[in-house]
């Protein structure tokens, strides 16, 4: 039933392929535990009592309760597909809560730091790897886009004549995003630099290898954190900062919540509602410095 349900999740909801590894780990944890604890019992075979012990378990281990509410999402899914398959009587879920779970304000750049970086920066931008970094954290920046956006991007999505990008987000979603116009110099060049380099594989996308192939995400990733390591004191460090930093920038200077939805990609305006805790501060302290009784 688990690989059914995972054919269900890629086929009809069209879920990423990240969402399905992290499906299909958080099940084949739960079928181990089952295996170990109660070998009698299938996995769609469990009731509450089983989830509920195996929820304990997940705490006793020392898994942050984050994690385990998106184990629990995952159960609470997979039992609803099972219910409608007509596969269980009853759904076991149903009195299943989730954990209480401490905020936690996503990590952003500075925009002194991200000015420091793009402005100031030795990217060695006469080397085609040096234009490529460059490249890859001007988008990031630039556009918000997710690394798995970022290396799947073809070039026929960039349109330079109206500086938009296209990109295909989660659950194969669409999606529009306009960038600067110094961008445009910068995708000029390094094609031109790279088609002149390299033998390219026919492939179309625009990040490219040393050897012509699609960049890799660890390829990627390191390149971020080189980079932001020399200018920022940032909690944590990665591509998803970046987006992180393009959010609470434009609600810094004032974007509407619902269009940096949009630009996000974003199914629900819950999602991006975490990023208005950041601009909140900043209000505050503008509160503090103005007002007579602050």
């Amino acid at each position: 039933m688990i690989e059914s349900f995972l054919k269900y999740l890629q086929f009809e909801k069209r879920l990423s392929l990240n969402t399905l590894r992290a499906y299909r780990n958080d099940l084949d944890q739960f079928s181990d535990f089952l295996g170990t604890n109660h070998p009698e019992h299938k996995t769609e075979e469990a009731d509450y009592g089983i989830i509920r012990a195996w929820i304990i378990h997940l705490v006793e281990c020392g898994i942050e309760p984050l994690s385990v509410n998106r184990k629990i999402a995952c159960l609470r899914t997979f039992f609803k597909f099972l219910l409608k398959q007509d596969v269980i009587p009853k759904d076991p879920m149903v009195k299943i809560g989730i954990l209480k779970t401490r905020k936690k304000l996503p990590s952003f750049v500075k925009e002194s730091d991200m000015v420091n970086l793009l402005d100031g920066e030795n990217f060695n931008e006469d080397t085609l790897e040096g234009m490529r970094d460059k490249l890859i954290l001007e988008l990031f920046y630039a556009t918000g886009i997710r690394l798995s956006e970022l290396i799947t991007l073809k070039e026929n999505q960039v349109d330079l004549r109206n500086r938009t990008i296209k990109v295909l987000g989660k659950r194969n979603k669409e999606r529009v995003i306009p960038f600067p116009k110094s961008i445009v110099k910068l995708v000029e060049e390094y094609t031109t630099t790279r088609n002149k380099a390299l033998t390219l594989k026919g492939h179309g996308y625009l990040f490219v290898t040393s050897k012509g192939e699609r960049c890799y995400p660890m390829l990627v990733y390191r390149t971020v954190k080189k980079y932001l390591n020399l200018h920022t004191t940032a909690d944590k460090i990665s591509p998803h900062v970046l987006r992180h930093t393009y959010a609470t920038h434009l609600l810094n200077k004032g974007a509407e919540i619902n269009a940096v939805k949009d630009l996000l990609g974003h199914s629900s305006l819950a999602a991006t509602q975490i990023y208005t805790h950041n601009s909140m501060d900043k209000l505050k302290r503008i509160f503090e410095q103005a007002h007579p009784k602050a």
